[in-house]
């Protein structure tokens, strides 16, 4: 693709790398942006105006991030990562699970998906909970890549905090008493379930 061509052009020109987040979430390509070394320069499919739905049909977050990052990588023959993750609370039986994103409804409200799992656990004590992230890596047809992070904690008994996204404001990681929702970006950044998987695909890249 000719802006794709564009912006790897314009990397080399600074001596950076490239990577393609084969992914059209702003708030997660934002997210990475902020987690990647200098070094990178990181575009979503965004930025090479891609309209298609990117089909997510699995029930594990491993074979919906392999699903995406091929079929992006058929269409485009661009080197690129994705990402598939999600909330399981134990009590709901891994619930949202690979369905975080729609669980309200295909029409992908953050606040109800939330408020949905709060409802769903009422008063109940037993509120633990985990993030997990998986990156899925393809730089040809033969080999795909992936890179899992996981985060434990609970579920809170009400939204917490304005920042990130998703299920932030109820989500407490183990050893902290605030939510993702309330805890500075940056420190979410070091420790997050996604700040995991990136941390090891990064280390993957660096060697290679």
């Amino acid at each position: 693709m000719e802006l794709y061509a564009n912006l790897y052009g314009g990397a080399e020109m600074t001596g950076n790398r490239t990577l393609l987040f084969a992914s059209r979430n702003s708030h997660k390509l934002e997210e990475i942006r902020k987690m990647i070394p200098p070094g990178y320069l990181l575009s979503g499919l965004n930025d090479l105006h891609w309209t298609e739905e990117i089909p997510e049909p699995f029930d594990t977050f491993e074979a919906n991030a392999r699903a995406k990052v091929s079929y992006v990588f058929d269409r485009t023959g661009l080197p690129c990562f994705a990402d598939d993750s999600g909330l399981e609370v134990d009590s709901l039986d891994g619930r949202p699970g690979v369905w975080s994103a729609r669980y309200a409804g295909e029409h992908r409200d953050n606040v109800d998906n939330l408020m949905k799992v709060l409802d769903e656990l009422g008063n109940s004590t037993a509120r633990s909970a985990r993030f997990i992230a998986v990156i899925a890596y393809q730089v040809n047809a033969e080999k795909i890549m992936t890179f899992t992070g996981k985060i434990e904690g609970s579920i809170g008994l009400t939204p917490t905090g304005h920042g990130g996204f998703g299920y932030d404001p109820i989500f407490i990681p183990s050893g902290f008493d605030q939510s993702f929702g309330e805890l500075p970006a940056d420190l979410k950044n070091r420790i997050s379930h996604r700040a995991m998987a990136m941390s090891r695909f990064l280390d993957f890249l660096s060697n290679h």
